[in-house]
């Protein structure tokens, strides 16, 4: 078998009225993507997206003319283009999905098959006040959640712990809240600095007076000194962080350290479905869990699936869901049917070979940035 061509659709979706996403300087007026199809020989396309793959053209040539079933050499054929471009990640997720349609099976049952659905938690990305915010955790239960994500601004620490104390008040112990301090990286253009560790020890302390389940991403990825300080002196609330570490040698020294409970990194944006396997696994050999950022679109939800289920990740799943503003069909808009979970709150592993999806072509045709 061999690669015959690889094509890249590069979609943008009108966000009408915007969303306004905790971690962006300016309100998200567009959502980009970008589709990868793997063309082969034999008739088998795989499909992947996640990073926005600028500057692929230049190192396509590097992949046409391969067996497409030659994961570990494309694997280090990505990582060598990353490092004079973007991130190529994608290309790997849409890889696994022809080696997945090739066998047959999910791509999850080739990296283990430790489980066939996982419980989720709903990922909100707007900051919004208490009243607004238990309104939507209201929602998220009614929908089947068991968990939620609350973001925090670092200037407005005040009303981002208001907002947590209310959703705990009005939904009780059984409901899980985690905690987003968006501190371990900035978007473009946002130079703003990160709080100190002193302020972000006080914010971590009172969360966990409200027994938030974990504070995801503290501190800045430099000072890993200071994410083993906040677990040492917060026993009872998890820490958790890594989704854009792109470095596994970076990633081994966190695990080498301790640094972290959660390791989260995204298999489309950082640092690959088959490096975050070797990692995940790592880490719970260390009694350490791995959960996967999953903020991309549809099929990067699945691909981070397909990761997580595979090794056993946990104990939950990222969902970005934050009605009104952030739903599966703006979120998957590419996608024939939006990916969904369950009525129990579970996402479950499509049973369908490769990474189970199905584009919308129409939706496609529309979409394309001509």
């Amino acid at each position: 078998m061999k690669i015959t061509d690889i094509v890249l659709d590069r979609l943008r979706l009108e966000l009408d009225p915007p969303f306004r996403a905790a971690w962006d300087p300016e309100p998200r007026r567009a959502f980009d993507a970008t589709i990868v199809r793997v063309h082969t020989d034999e008739g088998i396309t795989g499909i992947g997206s996640g990073d926005l793959m600028d500057g692929f053209e230049t190192y396509k040539h590097l992949f046409v003319g391969e067996d497409p079933l030659d994961i570990t050499r494309h694997v280090r054929a990505i990582e060598t283009a990353n490092f004079h471009g973007a991130h190529y990640w994608p290309l790997e997720a849409a890889l696994w999905d022809v080696i997945g349609k090739v066998h047959g099976r999910p791509v999850s049952e080739l990296f283990g098959n430790a489980a066939k659905k996982l419980p989720t938690y709903a990922s909100s990305g707007e900051l919004k006040s208490p009243e607004e915010r238990v309104e939507t955790a209201l929602q998220v239960r009614e929908a089947g959640f068991r968990a939620m994500k609350i973001r925090i601004d670092r200037n407005r620490i005040d009303e981002g712990i208001a907002a947590v104390r209310a959703v705990r008040e009005e939904l009780g112990p059984g409901f899980e809240i985690m905690v987003d301090l968006n501190q371990s990286w900035r978007m473009a253009g946002d130079t703003a600095n990160a709080s100190d560790l002193a302020r972000t020890r006080k914010t971590v302390a009172r969360l966990a007076e409200l027994d938030v389940f974990w504070v995801e991403e503290p501190l800045p990825y430099a000072d890993l000194n200071g994410f083993r300080q906040l677990r040492a002196e917060n026993p009872g609330v998890r820490i958790a962080a890594g989704e854009m570490h792109h470095s596994p040698t970076e990633l081994l020294r966190y695990l080498e350290a301790d640094a972290l409970d959660i390791y989260q990194m995204d298999v489309v944006l950082a640092i690959g479905m088959h490096r975050a396997r070797t990692l995940a696994e790592l880490a719970q050999l260390k009694h350490r869990q791995f959960t996967p950022h999953s903020w991309t679109n549809g099929i990067g939800v699945l691909a981070n699936l397909h990761v997580a289920a595979g090794v056993g990740g946990g104990p939950f799943f990222e969902f970005p869901y934050d009605p009104p503003g952030w739903t599966p069909e703006r979120r998957d808009f590419m996608l024939a049917e939006p990916v969904r979970v369950n009525a129990d709150g579970d996402l479950e592993v499509p049973d369908l070979p490769g990474l189970g999806v199905e584009l919308d072509e129409d939706a496609i045709d529309r979409w394309r940035i001509k």
